[in-house]
């Protein structure tokens, strides 16, 4: 039982630092509301999920290409940056009770998919964290509590997720529009700065 709840908190501790998904996150939380940030949340578990399957089923050879790897930074680049700018260009918008209804909730699921699905730091990260997980478990147990060992991280993930997206929406009710208006501004400047930093990534990696 112990361990099981400690790979829980790896799980909340893997998805709690900041990045792209926790903006995005809490763009869509202020401006849209609970349903749109926990589905862009659960895009992105889906695209982790696969990661997973993929370091589970051995098929990670295809990541040490540069082609594959240049790709991956050039495309994340294009994701991000345009997710930001559609963020900065909505900030200019009223929010209204009618806006937050016309967004389309698998609109936000797409987004965080393609977020995740896109972020080479996501694919290293479930290759170096989720992959020596995978090393030192075979080593000691059966592939039955691996398979628990690896819910209970995703699980810790889904927690972060709702959590995120119960905090945002909630913050979305109590602040006015103007600060509704900063926060997301800044929020999609801090994804185009992602995305620069994929772009130069890319560049690199040619």
């Amino acid at each position: 039982m112990e361990s099981i709840i400690s790979y829980i908190f790896l799980g909340l501790s893997l998805a709690a630092p900041i990045g792209p998904i926790n903006a995005a996150q809490i763009d869509k939380g202020i401006k849209n509301g609970f349903f749109h940030s926990w589905l862009l949340g659960i895009g992105a578990m889906t695209a982790d999920g696969c990661y997973m399957l993929l370091v589970y089923l051995g098929v990670v050879h295809l990541l040490s290409i540069n082609f594959v790897k240049s790709f991956l930074w050039f495309f994340g680049c294009f994701v991000l940056t345009y997710t930001g700018i559609e963020s900065m260009v909505a900030a200019n918008q009223p929010i209204t009770d009618d806006m937050r209804s016309r967004e389309k909730l698998y609109k936000s699921f797409l987004t965080g998919f393609l977020m995740s699905l896109t972020n080479p730091l996501t694919i290293l990260f479930w290759l170096g964290v989720y992959g020596s997980v995978l090393a030192k478990a075979a080593e000691s147990v059966g592939p039955q509590q691996f398979l628990l060992y690896s819910c209970a991280i995703f699980i810790g993930v889904a927690l972060w997720d709702f959590s995120m997206a119960a905090v945002s929406s909630s913050f979305g009710k109590l602040l006015t529009n103007r600060l509704i208006h900063l926060i997301s501004k800044v929020s999609g400047l801090s994804l185009v700065g992602f995305g620069i930093y994929f772009g130069i990534q890319a560049v690199k990696s040619l």
